[in-house]
């Protein structure tokens, strides 16, 4: 999982592993290490009917619909969006890059621009 942030939006993308892990635990996390402090960033399961973020204790967490995980899970639903106030979210699937870079993509979803 890896999110990108600029201004009021936030956007998470998933791998396959967490898309499968989201589905099956409800429930992800990532941290990201600094000098004095963690920043963790999350998604879990909520029975609310729409995305929500909140931020707290150096914790980003992205509520997500039941409904939506599901669809994520088991179409070809490439994401959601939302807002939270005045944040914008966005929530996808991760593809892999059509140019060559170094990160490794093995578990990023076959990117459909592919065969064009």
């Amino acid at each position: 999982m890896k999110i990108r942030i600029k201004g009021n939006s936030i956007r998470y993308r998933l791998t396959k592993s967490d898309v499968s892990t989201l589905g099956t635990v409800g429930f992800l996390s990532e941290f990201t290490q600094f000098a004095s402090h963690s920043l963790e960033y999350a998604i879990r399961r909520t029975n609310e009917e729409k995305l929500t973020a909140d931020f707290a204790n150096h914790k980003i967490v992205l509520n997500m619909p039941l409904e939506m995980i599901n669809e994520l899970v088991n179409t070809e639903k490439v994401g959601f969006s939302d807002a939270s106030g005045t944040v914008s979210i966005l929530i996808e699937k991760d593809f892999a890059c059509l140019d060559n870079v170094e990160e490794d993509q093995s578990d990023n979803f076959p990117n459909p621009n592919l065969n064009c």
